[in-house]
């Protein structure tokens, strides 16, 4: 399969591309001149054709750098997007759709080249290791294109969108700072494409959900509104308090229990195994709220025959002995939880996406050297996001591409009553966005193998006080975990609910 990668390649090339490296440097010369002049923003335009739900497509591919600018018209800072826009006469009512990933500090690779851009990276859907390259491109009839035009955002410090001149990346490294440059170029693009009045949906993945509700803030908490359709939150994590890995915070305990359970019936470490995952998380979900969370919220006063009536119920849930979990004192931390499920296999499971199994250094830790499911499709994503930008849309930016982890210290604190340096809460932005947008619909994604973002923490960030319950908050489930689209089964169903999800509004 992986042979396929030169006629991937090939076929890319659609409808007599017209491509222009506007700008006046040449690829490989410097990005600022010696006299510490920037040049232009560097912009690529192709045109292209695909089938996307069903229907045949002309696009352009606008593949470069916009700059944000200070009050004086000085570059600061160079975003890097991918605009996908539909060819042919105007619709003022067509919609358009900005996305970005998470990290912090990741660019947006994964949905771009995973999930919803025209043209796709192949990687095994069977939750195997991805290996070397050449790794398959190939078109992707699953992009939305269809139902609406498509804006992929690398935030400051990611991909190939980095600080200019004498500016300090950190100024754009943090909840809100990076929110408000992500703002500033969404109504920058808005300008340049006139489409103030269209139908918009902003949505991301992992802290790319964190981002949208920080987003949304910006976008519509100020007079200066821009009222948006919808947001697509994938994987979504918006109350850091479950991750807080403090001595005597429960909740994560509590939350990450249905999602053990979902792994421990995936890998057939239960007992009396349900028929459906479904069914099984079911149960879990009604335990861990009641039972479980009950007799953690006692502490010491749990008396020894609260406790013995515990530990058979939790070792079935988290399909792990009851002498661990007594030694644990009833809390499972997920990394012990990936090392300990399948050591007698000798395997460790992943936190992405604990379908994947690895093999550490040796079986006696109490963690995971890494993560299988991270390392088995990073290697695919990187190379499929070089070759695709620099061979296929002309942009080749003489600047390596930052995947994941190139952002320093951010800033996590958002002040005011509801934030604060304890823990980052972003939930309620979203609830407030609803309550003053009575047009504005909420979809919600998650995957049942997905410890980094666990489905059950995203129920509980959502349903707290001061969040409408007027049903405009859609959910849906998948047999996959963070990067859901890696199962070919659920990237079909996610692009379907999602399609739906835009063609409601």
């Amino acid at each position: 399969m992986k042979k396929l990668l030169v006629a991937a390649v090939s076929a890319l090339v659609l409808a007599g591309p017209a491509v222009a490296q506007e700008g006046p440097r040449p690829d490989g010369a410097p990005r600022e001149r010696a006299d510490g002049a920037i040049p232009p923003p560097v912009v690529s335009v192709t045109k292209h054709t695909g089938t996307f739900g069903g229907q045949k497509i002309s696009y352009r591919a606008i593949a470069g750098e916009t700059y944000l600018k200070d009050k004086d018209g000085k570059p600061l800072a160079a975003i890097t997007s991918y605009s996908y826009i539909k060819e042919g006469p105007t619709d003022p009512n067509r919609p358009v759709t900005f996305l970005w990933n998470g990290g912090p500090g990741s660019g947006s690779v994964w949905l771009h080249m995973g999930a919803f851009g025209p043209k796709r990276v192949v990687v095994p859907s069977d939750a195997k290791d991805d290996g070397a390259p050449p790794f398959p491109i190939i078109d992707n009839p699953d992009s939305l294109l269809d139902v609406t035009d498509i804006v992929f955002i690398d935030p400051v410090g990611t991909g190939y969108s980095r600080a200019l001149g004498k500016t300090d990346p950190s100024n754009y490294w943090g909840v809100t700072k990076d929110a408000k440059s992500m703002a500033e170029f969404i109504r920058l693009w808005l300008n340049e494409h006139g489409r103030w009045n269209a139908p918009k949906f902003i949505g991301g993945e992992s802290y790319g959900t964190t981002r949208s509700a920080a987003v949304i803030n910006e976008l519509e908490g100020s007079y200066t509104d821009v009222s948006v359709n919808g947001i697509l939150l994938i994987s979504s994590i918006l109350d850091f308090s479950q991750a807080a890995d403090a001595p005597g915070n429960e909740l994560g305990y509590v939350t990450n229990l249905p999602s053990m359970a979902a792994t421990a019936w995936y890998h057939n470490k239960v007992a009396n195994k349900p028929a459906t995952v479904e069914e099984f998380v079911a149960e879990a979900r009604a335990w861990a709220l009641g039972p479980y969370a009950s007799a953690l919220l006692k502490g010491n006063s749990l008396t020894a025959e609260e406790r013995a009536a515990i530990l058979p119920q939790l070792s079935r849930f988290t399909g792990v002995s009851q002498a661990y979990l007594s030694n644990a004192n009833l809390r499972l931390s997920p990394s012990r939880f990936y090392k300990e499920l399948l050591r007698d296999r000798g395997l460790t499971i992943g936190r992405l996406d604990t379908r994947y199994t690895g093999v550490d250094y040796d079986n006696a830790g109490d963690r995971p050297d890494n993560d299988p499911s991270f390392y088995g499709i990073d290697g695919a994503y990187t190379a499929a996001m070089n070759a695709y930008s620099r061979e296929t849309l002309k942009y080749s930016p003489d600047v390596v591409y930052s995947s994941i982890g190139a952002t320093g210290n951010w800033d996590w604190n958002i002040g005011g009553p509801r934030g604060g340096s304890g823990y980052l809460n972003v939930a309620p932005y979203i609830g407030k966005a609803l309550r003053e947008n009575s047009g504005l619909r909420v979809w919600v994604g998650q995957g049942y193998y997905d410890f980094a973002t666990p489905f059950f923490g995203a129920e509980y960030s959502l349903n707290r006080t001061g969040i409408p319950t007027d049903g405009r908050i859609q959910w849906h489930y998948y047999h996959a975990g963070h990067m859901m689209y890696v199962r070919d089964e659920d990237l079909r169903k996610l692009s379907t609910d999602i399609r739906a999800f835009i063609k409601a509004r």
